[in-house]
């Protein structure tokens, strides 16, 4: 019984270093050193070790963890499909437990990991120096495989300043193995005292076991202190910025009718926009919304300026691509304020009988003059959200989920000049893959672009969890990122992951985003996920090496048996 509460202990302190409800207090990324802790000591612990099945208890200890977690971490699921899936009663908690059964998988099997490698051993130090090796291996294929690297523990210590530096080298990746390292440190110090040992050589080991035992609590501890505490207290200079982005945030009703055909409702929404476009001298939170951030003002000077960029984001509007009104509105608004702008709309490719082809969730770059620069379509789209996978097969899937649009994919990553300068815009999930993102900063994005429409998620977890997402991609290719969304959270942040400029949720309003540019080339940038894929291959070896001791020791036990028979 004490190893499925030490499960269940682990599920709850891991849900504790992400955001719950609102913004993540920075201190609360503490429980990401120590969360693992339970999990790993009910893993390795004698009571699974000595089970007459404990390959199978281990994958079902960490397992419960898994599930637990993700139902934990990701509740809005449920919300989400509850007001906009057009789904019978139920079923949104169906699915948001159908979803945490699976995704739960990579727990079961990391715990499934390291008893294999604990019992082809008989080596609980091997097993634990195993655990930040298998983790990262299982976070990328997580990514890769099911396509939700969603709230990975890296991802937790985005405000700390130390152990982020490592994110441009390897990615969150890299911090995620520290993490778990740290915490098989401080299981260590709980498991090797408890190692059997025959009375020969308990006496002549006892010595060794403690200082071993010392050793793992006095470096995890340390590491805790040093990397996990002292890293918050760790704050970058503030980059210099050198030009101005009007982030709009229409705040439009994502359930509602957003057809603008009304008499006169198109026109004032657009003029609305246009408003808010031209907003440059106001006020803003100089941080995060909703943590007691300090408001900050910018005061124009006394003499007429112009943004170097207006962005619309993701949202409901019903801006189409082929739509006259709506090019000659972007051509109008981008001549007023003698800016390019970036504006998510609904793209579309003809035939030659110019019939549709493709609908794509696309944004549309436009110059100053209200020329198109060119369109970026959506490449990673939302499974469920966008599309269908398997439509042909998963018939049911249009009745449980009404409003499921069907969008196509995209195909190439872009890059747009606009006055001089590079942008790279990327929209809404995409951000959750690092490795794509990382692109437009190798194809030369010297400024990073996020349009996303969150009003989906409502006052879920979601929107906070989103952010940090975000800011950790600032963080790899050491960029500047423009997140533009429909009502929050609205924001600039700096190549170190910081907010510096953001405006409060739900409201319509504009945020005049100070920024800056930069050209160099992280290690990351260049390399990708190198790191991940390493210990993908150690895993593979390790795993390989133990299952081969594992099948020789079941074939010995089969021998013998038969032997005595």
């Amino acid at each position: 019984m004490k190893m499925w509460a030490a499960a269940v202990l682990s599920a709850a302190l891991l849900e504790l270093p992400f955001p719950l409800a609102g913004p993540m207090p920075p201190l609360r990324s503490i429980f990401a050193w120590f969360g693992l802790v339970p999990l790993l000591w009910a893993i390795l612990s004698p009571a699974t070790v000595d089970h007459p099945r404990p390959l199978r208890r281990a994958f079902l200890i960490s397992y419960l963890c898994g599930v637990l977690w993700y139902m934990g971490n990701c509740y809005w699921v449920r919300d989400t499909m509850l007001h906009y899936g057009d789904m019978p009663t139920g079923a949104p908690t169906l699915l948001l437990i159908a979803f945490s059964l699976v995704l739960g998988l990579y727990f079961g099997l990391f715990g499934l990991g390291l008893m294999l490698v604990r019992r082809a051993t008989g080596n609980t130090r091997l097993a634990l120096a195993a655990a930040p090796i298998l983790w990262v291996a299982l976070d990328l294929a997580g990514a890769r495989i099911t396509s939700v690297p969603w709230d990975q523990l890296g991802y937790s210590q985005v405000d700390n300043g130390l152990a982020n530096q490592m994110a441009s080298w390897t990615g969150v990746y890299g911090i995620t193995f520290v993490l778990v390292l740290v915490n098989a440190l401080l299981a260590g110090a709980l498991l090797l005292g408890r190692m059997s040992w025959s009375e020969e050589l308990q006496s002549e080991f006892t010595q060794v076991l403690r200082s071993e035992r010392l050793y793992c609590a006095i470096s995890g501890i340390g590491l805790l202190l040093g990397l996990g505490f002292g890293g918050l207290m760790e704050d970058p200079q503030k980059p210099p910025t050198s030009a101005t982005a009007v982030l709009i945030q229409p705040n439009l009703d994502v359930g509602g009718d957003n057809n603008w055909s009304g008499p006169g409702e198109w026109e004032s929404h657009i003029a609305q926009f246009q408003q808010l476009a031209g907003e440059q001298c106001k006020t803003y939170i100089a941080g995060i919304p909703q943590t007691g951030a300090p408001m900050g003002e910018i005061i124009c000077p006394p003499y007429p300026t112009r943004p170097d960029l207006v962005v619309w984001p993701e949202s409901p509007a019903p801006f189409t691509q082929s739509d006259p009104r709506f090019r000659k509105s972007l051509a109008g608004i981008a001549q007023s304020v003698d800016a390019p702008l970036v504006v998510g709309n609904i793209g579309e490719d003809y035939n030659d009988d110019g019939q549709v082809t493709a609908y794509y969730n696309s944004a549309l770059v436009i110059d100053n003059v209200g020329g198109l620069v060119g369109r970026y379509d959506k490449i990673h789209l939302v499974p469920f959200g966008e599309y269908i996978p398997f439509a042909q097969y998963l018939t049911f899937a249009h009745k449980l989920t009404g409003r499921v649009s069907s969008f196509s994919r995209g195909t190439d990553r872009k890059v747009f000049r606009l006055n001089g300068r590079h942008y790279g815009v990327f929209i809404c999930y995409e951000a959750v893959f690092a490795d794509e993102v990382r692109h437009f900063a190798q194809l030369g994005a010297e400024v990073l672009v996020n349009i996303s429409d969150d009003g989906w998620y409502g006052d879920t977890s979601a929107p906070w969890q989103h952010l940090n997402i975000a800011r950790m991609r600032a963080i790899e290719n050491r960029r500047w990122l423009l997140r533009c969304t429909n009502n929050g959270i609205t924001a600039v942040i700096d190549p170190y992951g910081r907010v510096r400029q953001s405006i409060p949720r739900h409201q319509t309003d504009a945020l005049p985003a100070q920024y800056g540019f930069r050209d160099d080339v992280t290690f990351y940038t260049s390399h990708g996920d190198i790191f991940a894929w390493l210990c993908v291959l150690l895993s593979i070896v390790v795993l390989a090496w133990s299952l081969k001791i594992e099948i020789r020791q079941i074939a010995s036990r089969t021998g013998t048996s038969n032997y005595r028979r």
